[in-house]
């Protein structure tokens, strides 16, 4: 009798044991860490306004060929002044 309770006791363990690691397994499914925003591809470089000196992020700058190459710009004023040197030159 008293190994009959034993025997009981450790299949209730073992069962328990299953129930919990199938719960837990169903919760992890569920709680995903959340992706981080996603970033532009290619790196993040500086390049610089060549008519006011201004530093800025190359995502963020207005570009234009200007003489035959790629410049880059702060704004559209800059670059217009960049043009009219450009024209003016010729």
């Amino acid at each position: 009798m008293f190994l009959a309770g034993i025997l009981r006791l450790l299949v209730y363990a073992i069962l328990a044991y299953v129930i919990l690691s199938i719960i837990k397994g169903i919760a992890a499914s569920g709680a995903r860490k959340p992706t981080p925003p996603s970033r532009p591809s290619g790196p993040d470089t500086l390049v610089k306004d060549e008519i006011c000196g201004t530093y800025l992020p190359r995502r963020d700058a207005v570009r234009d060929v200007v003489d035959g190459r790629e410049r880059f710009f702060c704004s559209r004023e800059c670059r217009k002044k960049a043009k009219a040197g450009a024209d003016s030159s010729r």
